[in-house]
Order: structure tokens, then sequence, then C-alpha cells
């Protein structure tokens, strides 16, 4: 079966540019790990939330991690601001 194609707007963000991603391929995630392939294509992979668990883990592992650090942590993602939608160009 055939991926969706779609076309869109590609603009500046500041020194960086960005690209408007359609619906059909709305991502979960809030970051991404971009490459380019051998034909030039830019290949785009979601980065799960989960990875942050594990540097976690492995930091408690290392003993370098306490409750207090944890709490911090959690607290800031409590009150980080939501991502939010923009208007349809």
């Amino acid at each position: 079966m055939a991926s969706p194609v779609s076309t869109t707007r590609v603009f500046n963000n500041g020194n960086s540019q960005a690209v408007r991603i359609p619906a059909e391929f709305r991502l979960n995630t809030d970051r991404v790990q971009i490459s380019c392939n051998e034909h030039g294509d830019l290949v785009i992979h979601p980065i799960p939330a989960e990875r942050g668990q594990a540097l976690l883990q492995a930091l408690q592992a290392l003993g370098e991690v306490d409750e207090q650090f944890i709490a911090a942590l959690e607290a800031e993602q409590e009150n980080s601001q939501p991502m939010r939608d923009r208007e349809a160009l």
C-alpha cells in the first residue's frame, strides 16, 4: 500500500527553516530526529517521550538522581506550556 503524499509549505522561523506538517502526518511527540539519506531525501523520525525515562533510570542506577531532583523535573513538566496548534495557511 502506498503512503499518502501531500504538498506543504516551507517557511523561515528565525535562523532556521520550518515545514508545516499536514494533519494526516501529525506526530505524537514534540521532538524529532532529522537526517538526509543518500538520495538527498530528508527523513524525520519521531523521538518517543520514553527516551527521557531511560536516561532517568540510567542516572538513578549511577546514583546521580535523588527524589528531590525527580520532584523538580515532574513539577517543571506539569508547569510547561502545552503545544499550540497553528492556524492553517
